[in-house]
């Protein structure tokens, strides 16, 4: 090959510049592509994780315990639906509005208390469902959790029943709190009694 001439030289550097410009343009792109992806990926997104399901027979009724997350934390809701199935059936639907108090953790509790006066011996299936409730009707970040109660009445009733009712039922001003919450309240109303009892001593 012959040697190449000046203008032939200069041509074949402009060409490598331009190349490596364009190389230089297009992994910038990319590397802003990868951030944006990477913040997009790194966002947490909001669920409700249902952890348990308790449940505890007594006489004539049946107390469940509800215990779930709310994931990243509460502050990502203000309120959220949970419904109640009994075999397979809708028998109460509460709102639970969340606040944002300190007491207030991440990890929460809810009672629910069935009067099964009149429900046969058996097997049942209970089954929570929670979500955010949307304008549309839509359900977002929607979950569903199922236990299997083996139920056996403590007392003998003429009249059987198949579906139980919901004994205690809260409004929609509900406000649910942690356990750790509970506690506070507890020794806060334990100090009250103690007080009001050291009192009527003096009196």
């Amino acid at each position: 090959m012959g040697k190449l001439s000046k203008n032939q030289q200069k041509r074949e550097i402009m060409a490598v510049d331009v190349e490596q410009a364009k190389q230089a343009t297009l992994d910038d792109l990319s590397f802003q592509f990868n951030i944006n992806r990477t913040k997009q990926a790194i966002k947490p997104k909001k669920a409700i994780v249902i952890n348990n399901i308790a449940d505890t027979t007594k006489e004539d009724e049946l107390a469940l315990k509800i215990e779930f997350s709310l994931i990243p934390s509460k502050a990502s809701f203000s309120k959220i639906n949970l419904d109640l199935y009994f075999q397979e059936q809708l028998i109460n639907s509460t709102t639970l509005h969340i606040t944002q108090s300190s007491l207030l953790g991440d990890r929460l509790e809810y009672p629910q208390f069935l009067d099964m006066k009149g429900i046969a011996a058996g097997e049942y299936l209970i089954r929570i469902e929670m979500y955010e409730p949307w304008s549309t009707g839509e359900k977002l970040n929607f979950t569903t959790k199922e236990i299997t109660v083996q139920y056996v009445p403590q007392t003998r009733t003429e009249r059987l029943v198949r579906i139980p009712t919901v004994k205690s039922v809260a409004g929609t001003e509900l406000t649910v709190v942690s356990s750790s919450a509970k506690e506070i309240y507890r020794e806060i109303e334990q100090d009250q009694k103690q007080e009001a009892i050291s009192k009527r001593d003096e009196w």
